[in-house]
């Protein structure tokens, strides 16, 4: 029996409207569990539930690679991390033959300010960096352009 898609169809823009919890899975990488927490709160709030996390970049490579976790939409990662840090992590994914043809949205959430530094997370795969502490309303825009889908 195949799965059917709830979601409704906006027939103008032809994006999908995600209900409360359902459709969109996000990865959270970031070293500091409050920040976590803190993030998947504000994804919660946009009515994203699915959502995994790991503490730097490395653990976010091995668990992607999982096919269990071969549905992940969109990758929210901070920036400095020990063992493998931000920049690291989005040019390793990209560069994986396994990962880099799922073309997963990254989205850099850090304090970090250096344009230098910002101009080269880009050129190694981040589509969008934003700053920290960011707002729910915010968040959720960013979401929205990245992966096309509409979450209210």
């Amino acid at each position: 029996m195949a799965a059917t898609n709830s979601n409704p169809i906006n027939l103008q823009t032809g994006s999908a409207a995600i209900g409360a919890g359902v459709g969109l899975k996000v990865m959270v990488v970031d070293d500091q569990p409050s920040m976590r927490r803190i993030v998947r709160q504000l994804l919660a709030s946009n009515g994203i539930r699915d959502v995994l996390e790991a503490g730097d970049g490395a653990e976010a490579l091995e668990q992607l690679r999982r096919p269990e976790h071969a549905g992940i939409d969109l990758v929210i990662c901070d920036l400095m991390m020990p063992v493998m840090d931000g920049l690291t992590f989005c040019n390793q994914m990209r560069r994986d033959i396994r990962l880099k043809s799922r073309h997963v949205p990254i989205l850099l959430l850090t304090a970090v300010t250096d344009e230098l530094v910002l101009q080269v997370a880009r050129q190694v795969g981040a589509l969008d960096i934003a700053n920290k502490p960011i707002a729910a309303s915010e968040l959720g825009r960013r979401i929205e352009h990245l992966v096309g889908i509409k979450l209210h």
